[in-house]
């Protein structure tokens, strides 16, 4: 597995954009987050959704707030539903504190219930 993800790396260094696509399926499929976030910094759009996907499933906060202190207005969704899930109060807290009015709306849900 390690030299298969070797091989395509070094394919999608040189540009080979199905190299890219494959890398980012298996990624995504082993839950790569390191290597969809080293693609995600590139720029490729389609590992920073994947990153964001599997980043929700395996409840990662961080990796959401990163992505979404970046402007990604999809890891912000992602990120309020997660926090909800979790009873991350203080990550929504954050984030109404910031001006978003969806993590204000689920805060003010949680903490009536």
């Amino acid at each position: 597995m390690d030299d298969d993800m070797r091989v395509l790396r070094e394919r999608a260094d040189r540009g080979d954009r199905d190299a890219v696509d494959q890398l980012i399926e298996l990624a995504t499929e082993t839950g790569d987050l390191d290597e969809l976030r080293r693609l995600a910094d590139s720029g490729n759009t389609t590992a920073i959704d994947q990153l964001v996907e599997v980043a929700a499933e395996l409840g990662d906060l961080d990796q959401l707030r990163r992505l979404s202190d970046r402007g990604n207005s999809t890891a912000t969704d992602q990120l309020i539903e997660t926090a909800s899930e979790l009873g991350a109060l203080d990550e929504l807290r954050r984030l109404a504190d910031l001006g978003n009015a969806t993590a204000a709306e689920q805060l003010a849900e949680l903490t009536d219930e």
